[in-house]
C-alpha cells in the first residue's frame, strides 16, 4: 500500500467556531460534512466574554441590571450554540460536544482545540479586516500562526453579503 501525500489526511476531531453571525452556517455545514466524511468527532465552540465599558454602560442604561453585561455576552454565546447544534445535527453530523467557552475566540478555539486533540479547526472569515484587525490580527490569522493542527477558513459564497461591524469569525 503506497501513500499519496496529496491526499488529504483524515481527521479525527473537527473543532469549529461559531457566534451566530451570517456566516456561521456555511461555517458550521462545511465543518458538519467534514466530520461526516471523515467519521469525525465534531466539537462546537461559541466564545463568549464580557462587553467593553461602553456596551456595559448602554447594557446598564436599558437593563438596570449590572450583571447584564454577562448574561447578554453568555445568552448570544448559548443561542449561537444551540443553533449550531440543531443546524449540525439536522445535516446528519454527530456532534461530540457542545462548549460555551469565556475567552476571546481564537483563544477558546486553540484551547479547546489543545484539550481535544483536534487535528482540524474551522472557522469563517469575511471581507476586508477594519484597522483594528489590521494592527491586531485577526482571529483567523492568530489561528493560522498558533494552531498546532490544520485551519480550514469557510469563506463567503459569492453574493453572499456580510454585514459591516459584524463579527468576522464564525
Amino acid at each position: 500500500m503506497t501513500t499519496d501525500s496529496r491526499i488529504p489526511p483524515d481527521y479525527s476531531t473537527v473543532v469549529v467556531g461559531t457566534d451566530g453571525s451570517d456566516l456561521a452556517i456555511p461555517t458550521v455545514l462545511r465543518a458538519a460534512r467534514v466530520a461526516q466524511r471523515t467519521d469525525a468527532d465534531l466539537v462546537l465552540v461559541s466564545a463568549w466574554s464580557q462587553l467593553g465599558r461602553r456596551e456595559q454602560a448602554k447594557s446598564v442604561a436599558s437593563s438596570g441590571d449590572t450583571r447584564a453585561s454577562t448574561v447578554i455576552g453568555r445568552a448570544a454565546a448559548n443561542a449561537a450554540l444551540a443553533s449550531a447544534v440543531a443546524l449540525a445535527t439536522e445535516h446528519g453530523a454527530t456532534v461530540a460536544a457542545a462548549l460555551m467557552v469565556r475567552a476571546e475566540p481564537a483563544a477558546a478555539l486553540l484551547e479547546t482545540a489543545a484539550e481535544r486533540g483536534a487535528d482540524l479547526i474551522i472557522i469563517g472569515a469575511a471581507g476586508q479586516p477594519s484597522l483594528a484587525e489590521r494592527l491586531l490580527g485577526t482571529v483567523a490569522s492568530e489561528l493560522i500562526v498558533r494552531a498546532e493542527c490544520d485551519v480550514l477558513i469557510v469563506r463567503p459564497t459569492r453574493g453572499q453579503e456580510i454585514e459591516v461591524g459584524r463579527p468576522e469569525s464564525a
